[in-house]
């Protein structure tokens, strides 16, 4: 089966509510299609692994997030077009065509003739529920899968030029917060028997809007993060003195930096994390450089090593302690979108990278070399 048929399977599928279907598809490919160790663990991620020793992943996610109307078949199916050298489809780009090229990948690279204590192991993963957090990625984790480097497939085209797949080495986060003001209530003819909830958070609404968002810089580029207040909401009555106000705070973080929240919190003012969102950053710069050159060999531009704005799960496997970065088909704002896609040929382009980066690892590992 070929990187376009796996794609289309994959994309036809859906897995939005749930990711059984395309699971028991992509578990049952690998089965049938290669000789590699294939588990599926309690929450319903792929794994599967070839080899022995130090681990190389090639990691992708197969939940998507709901279609629009018009991705839906009559029969309850994703609706699939081909046309203009692109895939059109709920998930093509974000990130079952990655995945299929990843599979295909895993499937085809050439192991050494040869092995010993020291080579390496080439591990597929494909995780559930990156949409809603990372629930499979953290699961995998907690039962022990952290790899020692990791090739994610997440958008990276057409980031430092046209028609160029390039090499994302780190990535912001995301951590959304709730700050709740509380106060006494009274009658707003008589103000001064209450404590006004939205004045306290009008006051950390304040606090908020002087924080400086701290920023890092990564392979020569400068990723800055960000502190906005997003949400408001409070007051009972137009004629009460509100004892109860939130405001929501979505903050882009970036690795190694937070903005310091803790410092709106005063009296009447509590703050507390909804959702933490990890950045990634790759410290390895032999491995980003291996990647690099492996994605120069396979495409005639020239690849950069760059940033991405998008949380991804390379942010769970990172902070876990695996290296990771980021290759992949999907260009900026494709995914999610209603007339989602993913051009053919790139498609192959990171089928070609990927089997690339896991011959040299392998043939690396055999050989004795590090990199």
């Amino acid at each position: 089966m070929t990187v376009l048929e796996l794609t289309r399977e994959l994309v036809s599928i859906p897995s939005h509510d749930d990711e059984t279907a395309v699971g028991d598809a992509l578990e049952s490919w690998l089965r049938r299609e290669t000789d590699a160790d294939v588990t599926r663990d309690a929450a319903g991620n792929v794994i599967a692994r070839k080899g022995a020793g130090e681990s190389l992943a090639l990691v992708g996610h197969h939940d998507v997030v709901a279609p629009d109307g018009m991705q839906v078949a009559d029969d309850g199916s994703y609706v699939l077009e081909k046309r203009d050298g692109r895939i059109y489809g709920r998930g093509a780009a974000d990130m079952k065509g990655a995945l299929a090229a990843a599979a295909v990948a895993f499937r085809d690279a050439e192991e050494p003739p040869t092995s010993s204590d020291r080579s390496g192991q080439l591990v597929f993963a494909s995780f559930v529920g990156e949409e809603v957090g990372g629930v499979g990625a953290r699961h995998a984790i907690d039962e022990g899968f952290v790899p020692a480097y990791a090739v994610v497939g997440e958008g990276s085209t057409n980031y430092s030029r046209p028609d160029v797949t390039d090499v994302v080495v780190a990535h912001k986060g995301r951590r959304g917060s709730t700050i709740t003001a509380t106060g006494t209530a009274a009658h707003a003819s008589e103000p001064e028997a209450g404590e006004n909830a939205i004045y306290r958070a009008a006051d950390a609404v304040d606090a908020v809007r002087d924080l400086e968002a701290p920023a890092v810089e990564v392979a020569g580029e400068r990723l800055e993060g960000s502190v906005v207040v997003t949400e408001i909401e409070g007051g009972s009555a137009m004629n009460v003195v509100p004892d109860g106000c939130t405001i929501t705070v979505d903050e882009r973080t970036v690795p190694g930096e937070r903005a310091p929240l803790e410092r709106v919190e005063a009296e009447g003012v509590e703050w507390t994390v909804d959702q933490d969102l990890p950045p990634m950053r790759c410290d390895d710069e032999a491995f980003a450089e291996f990647v690099l050159e492996a994605a120069s060999a396979t495409q005639a531009g020239e690849p950069q090593l760059v940033t991405k704005p998008h949380a991804t799960d390379a942010g769970w496997l990172s902070a876990a302690g695996t290296e990771c970065v980021i290759y992949g088909p999907s260009e900026p704002g494709e995914a999610h979108t209603s007339d989602e896609s993913v051009s053919i040929d790139v498609l192959e382009r990171c089928y070609r990278t990927y089997r690339t980066i896991a011959e040299r690892w392998l043939q690396s590992r055999a050989g004795g070399r590090t990199l």
